[in-house]
């Protein structure tokens, strides 16, 4: 491996010029740059990124934990988060909770050994339900700044960025209120989750603010024991009237709209759909399905930008929460 020392052994000049030289440093001349950078290129010098990180401090690579590679939302949240990373001069390692707090603790304490100079993370299941957070708050003590997205807690005082879960609930159910809909159906398995409260709130908010609005809120929601397939089945038996659901995960709306068509419903006459799902399980719905769009790709690049910032002024205590604001894409299964 040709280092810094091979080169100046051969040029008859010291480490310092060549190091200078290659960094086009006004102290060295035009000439010895030119002599330099020259014999690097001919005998395919390649800087030691190792040995410059740790003399700086500083890896340039972020840790990045998602608690669910198979959720198309983290999927392409990590798509964008790698795409802007590269941008920015920044790698990536990639670790997955799959869920479990027990391998969100062990991820961390993996990569804060000098592996990375920051997170980008999602919390897990298991840490939200429990609210049990003193691992990340552990980091956060050690200077190693962490940017939380999607799944947050007001337990921890660090940059994140979301989307406005209520508003986006809050819109859509306002729009099936609009359509005349008088039972109105909640759908999710994401109860227990931060966003999904949120959503929950704000369909919950829109209804009560209905004054020709006569019937219950239905919530409906997901257990493990049970398969989605059935609690969408037991819905339309347990709810005759139905004429409307707000799925507010990224499965359920799509499964409650093929049990409807193979009730014979009408889409939309005489049943309204809207998910949260993204473009992904489009081309599998006829009618389209309508969805509340999370602007994914601009969580992942926000989530970037703000880890940076914080990287390249440490001195700031100040934390902000960035909101992403979605966007309700009406579409066959809505009038």
């Amino acid at each position: 491996m040709v280092t810094l020392k091979h080169l100046a052994e051969q040029l008859n000049v010291s480490i310092s010029t060549v190091s200078k030289a290659l960094h086009d440093s006004d102290e060295i001349s035009p000439d010895t740059i030119e002599r330099v950078k020259a014999l690097a290129k001919f005998l395919n010098y390649k800087p030691n990124r190792l040995a410059v990180s740790l003399k700086n401090s500083k890896t340039n690579t972020i840790g990045v934990i998602v608690p669910n590679i198979l959720n198309h939302f983290f999927a392409k949240a990590l798509f964008a988060i790698e795409q802007e990373a590269t941008k920015q001069g920044y790698n990536i390692i990639t670790c997955l909770s799959n869920e479990l707090q027990s391998k969100e603790i062990n991820s961390l304490q993996l990569l804060s050994n000098g592996s990375v100079d920051g997170f980008i993370m999602s919390m897990a299941q298991e840490t939200q339900v429990a609210n049990k957070v003193d691992h990340i708050n552990a980091i956060l003590s050690q200077n190693i700044p962490i940017v939380l997205f999607d799944r947050v807690s007001e337990d921890i005082d660090c940059d994140k960025v979301i989307i406005d879960d209520f508003g986006a609930a809050y819109e859509a159910t306002k729009h099936l209120l609009s359509e005349g809909r008088k039972h109105i159906v909640l759908v999710s398995d994401i109860d227990e989750l931060s966003v999904g409260k949120l959503r929950t709130s704000g369909y919950l908010e829109a209804l009560s603010e209905a004054s020709n609005y006569t019937s219950e809120p239905v919530i409906v929601t997901t257990k493990k024991s049970k398969s989605i397939e059935e609690v969408i089945e037991q819905l339309f038996i347990d709810n005759s009237h139905i004429d409307a659901i707000i799925s507010i995960d990224n499965t359920t709306g799509v499964i409650a709209l093929q049990k409807a068509l193979n009730l014979n419903f009408s889409i939309p006459k005489e049943l309204s759909i809207i998910g949260f799902s993204d473009e992904n399980v489009l081309q599998f719905t006829n009618p389209k399905l309508s969805t509340v769009s999370q602007h994914t790709l601009d969580i992942g690049k926000a989530s970037v930008k703000m880890l940076i910032n914080n990287l390249n002024d440490k001195t700031s205590v100040n934390r902000t929460t960035k909101t992403i604001k979605t966007k309700l894409v009406l579409r066959g299964t809505t009038l």
